[in-house]
């Protein structure tokens, strides 16, 4: 009897081939395309009747009116009590008071903001238009992201339709608050860096066609520059820029990179590769990333800077200031400074400005409730959404209503993600982890680090009012983790078979899904009228009221 022959292991490739072929052979042409289809469809979604609901939602009466006043006179001033009604009439120019506002956020928002109502108008429309852009430009890059880790433009697409029909980053896109823009530049910052993780690995596979032997550190000078990272240090310091809660997913993925770069090194044969690219990769990543990120994030506050006596003459000794047992500015009483020593005096104004800042969001908010507030323990869970607009008690025969004459009608705005993408992304993310850590699979770590950095912080404030929009920087996170078990699901052979029938099917019904969910809930997205028994039909617990 002769005994079979044992069958043969998979070839394992070298960390050559594998980084030679860091991109794949789909035709880059029909990627772009269909991300770029993808983007255009959700543009189109995101500005269908944007000018409505005609008035300030939520902290648009804040931005709003920050963003117009930015690029009107270079800073943003104080308006008057009843601006809001006067603007929505059109008055715009009178509204005004002659000292700064003080305002506890970065400006790179506010003056995209501003870009849209000096192309379109102070309306409604105008200031909800920008939002629209970048959240449908979020929507590419997540497309492209996701296709580039997963190497399947299939899966990218799925990633991006999936990003667009979440609740949560629809409605923002169709909303002039901050966070949507924080969260395409926290998105663009980790695209970048993943893209530095592959371009370092075929930039070490074309400078070291040997394994590194004894204490080599493999090629040092002609990896220094690493223009992805630059790229990444601009839009880290944008996203800073938007909000300052960027700064624990900058420093989260820094050090996923430095990792990365020695796993890069360990590839090609170098001993003891995380203490050697903490020096040869680390330190130059630092001043790419990190204190680019930092001057892109100084720059944006020129507007400031240039006014900053406006700001030492009426904001150097406020409330914020004093709360905690602070000082008035220094600079409130100096001499005004020429040249190069009033830059640094401007500087010097604005440090204090942020502790002031800092102060109100650590303290002074500890004092204040919100009826939308909530736990960031729940978010995952959608714990707690925020209304952001709302028309109640519409009789019927008026506006369309056509209910039963013992019920009326309503249209409201709600900010809540799509739960058919939130739940099962706990799911996922549970998934992301056990394969990350057992699997060792690099790419579920991007989704584990970027959940943990950008929705854990939050935790040590919960005695103070925050949201559940702020979750939408997790989202792209929760998404990339749907779709990388999608892939699983799916499998890499393209070969007809038992299991990737059933992969496909199942995956697929999970998008179908997640589509009929987003479609159900639209009408609470987009200020539809509805009947009141309509309207608790999509309220499915009490706390969502």
């Amino acid at each position: 009897m002769t005994t079979p022959a044992p069958t043969a292991r998979r070839a394992i490739p070298s960390a050559w081939v594998r980084a030679r072929a860091a991109v794949d052979f789909e035709d880059p042409v029909v990627g772009w395309a269909s991300a770029i289809a993808v983007m255009l469809f959700s543009f189109f979604l995101r500005v269908w009747h944007l000018g409505s609901p005609h008035e300030f939602e939520f902290d648009e009466t804040y931005y709003a009116k920050d963003a117009w006043s930015l690029a009107h006179f270079g800073y943003v001033r104080d308006y008057q009590p009843n601006a809001n009604a006067q603007i929505l009439d059109g008055h715009t120019m009178d509204q005004w008071k002659d000292g700064p506002s003080m305002i506890v956020h970065p400006e790179v928002g506010k003056w995209l903001i501003a870009m849209g109502e000096k192309a379109f108008g102070m309306d409604p429309f105008g200031w909800r238009i920008a939002a629209a852009v970048v959240g449908s430009l979020m929507i590419l890059v997540m497309c492209r992201l996701a296709r580039r880790i997963t190497g399947s433009t299939a899966l990218g697409l799925v990633a991006g339709l999936l990003l667009s029909f979440d609740g949560l980053q629809f409605v923002l896109s169709r909303l002039a608050l901050l966070d949507i823009f924080v969260a395409f530049f926290v998105l663009c910052g980790v695209a970048c860096l993943v893209n530095d993780r592959f371009w370092l690995r075929a930039r070490i596979a074309r400078l070291q066609p040997e394994p590194v032997t004894g204490g080599g550190w493999g090629p040092v000078r002609r990896v220094l520059f690493r223009p992805w990272l630059l790229l990444g240090g601009i839009t880290w310091g944008l996203a800073l820029g938007s909000k300052w809660e960027a700064a624990y997913p900058l420093a989260a993925f820094g050090v996923l990179t430095w990792l990365w770069s020695a796993g890069a090194r360990r590839s090609f044969g170098v001993r003891w590769p995380v203490l050697k690219a903490a020096v040869v990769d680390g330190i130059p990543a630092f001043v790419q990333v990190v204190m680019v990120a930092l001057v892109v994030y100084v720059a944006s506050w020129t507007g400031w800077l240039i006014h900053a006596q406006e700001y030492e003459t009426h904001l150097s000794a406020t409330q914020y200031t004093h709360y905690a047992g602070g000082k008035d500015w220094p600079t409130r009483d100096q001499k005004d400074a020429s040249g190069f020593g009033e830059v640094v005096q401007s500087l010097d104004s604005l440090a204090h400005y942020h502790r002031d800042v800092y102060m109100f969001h650590t303290h002074f908010l500890n004092d204040s409730t919100h009826t939308y507030a909530s736990k960031p323990s729940g978010w995952l869970l959608l714990n707690r959404p925020v209304g952001v607009a709302a028309d109640v008690d519409i009789k019927p025969g008026t506006q369309g209503c056509h209910a039963s004459p013992d019920s009326d009608c309503l249209r409201q705005v709600l900010l809540i993600g799509t739960p058919a993408i939130w739940w099962a992304g706990i799911l996922a993310l549970l998934y992301a982890v056990a394969t990350w850590v057992g699997g060792r699979d690099w790419r579920f770590g991007i989704a584990v680090v970027g959940t943990a950095s950008t929705w854990l912080p939050w935790l040590q404030y919960d005695d103070r009012p925050i949201f559940l929009f702020y979750e939408v920087v997790t989202l792209p996170f929760v998404v990339l983790a749907l779709t990388l078990a999608m892939g699983k699901m799916i499998g890499t052979s393209t070969q007809p078979s038992p299991r990737r029938t059933a992969g496909v099917i199942a995956a697929g019904s999970y998008f179908v899904i997640a589509l009929i969910n987003f479609a159900w809930f639209w009408p609470i997205f987009t200020n539809q009228l509805l009947t009141h028994s309509e309207w608790l039909d999509r309220i499915w617990f009490q706390r969502w009221v």
